[in-house]
């Protein structure tokens, strides 16, 4: 008879051994700044307007600006200054994204036909 509890100890998967970069937030300068000006929202009138100018002074030096706007897409990100946009902006902005992809297909039905 063998003895079979070494396999019974054996995790069911690889092990992970493969190094992972970092997280594109985790130098960003965002982290060193006050949370509250990040989301606009909590203000009212011009006041947001100019909260909203301040956090997007920390997304234009920010190198991971493309990655955080990317991910905001993706999300969708309901509120909050993400990738030097406030969520107004992104709202427009996919929905820019949306009209071009359905021109784009219209196009190529069009040209099929």
């Amino acid at each position: 008879m063998t003895d079979n509890s070494v396999f019974r100890r054996r995790p069911n998967h690889a092990p992970d051994t493969l190094a992972r970069p970092d997280h594109w937030g985790k130098y960003a300068p965002c982290r060193r700044a006050p949370r509250e000006i990040f989301f606009p929202e909590d203000f009212a009138g011009a006041e947001a307007v100019l909260v909203a100018e301040e956090a997007k002074g920390y997304c234009r030096q920010c190198p991971a600006l493309d990655d955080c706007l990317a991910e905001a897409l993706q999300r969708p990100e309901r509120f909050g200054v993400w990738g030097g946009t406030t969520a107004p902006e992104r709202r427009a902005l996919l929905r820019r994204q949306r009209e071009e992809a359905k021109r784009a297909e219209a196009q190529v039905v069009t040209e099929a036909a």
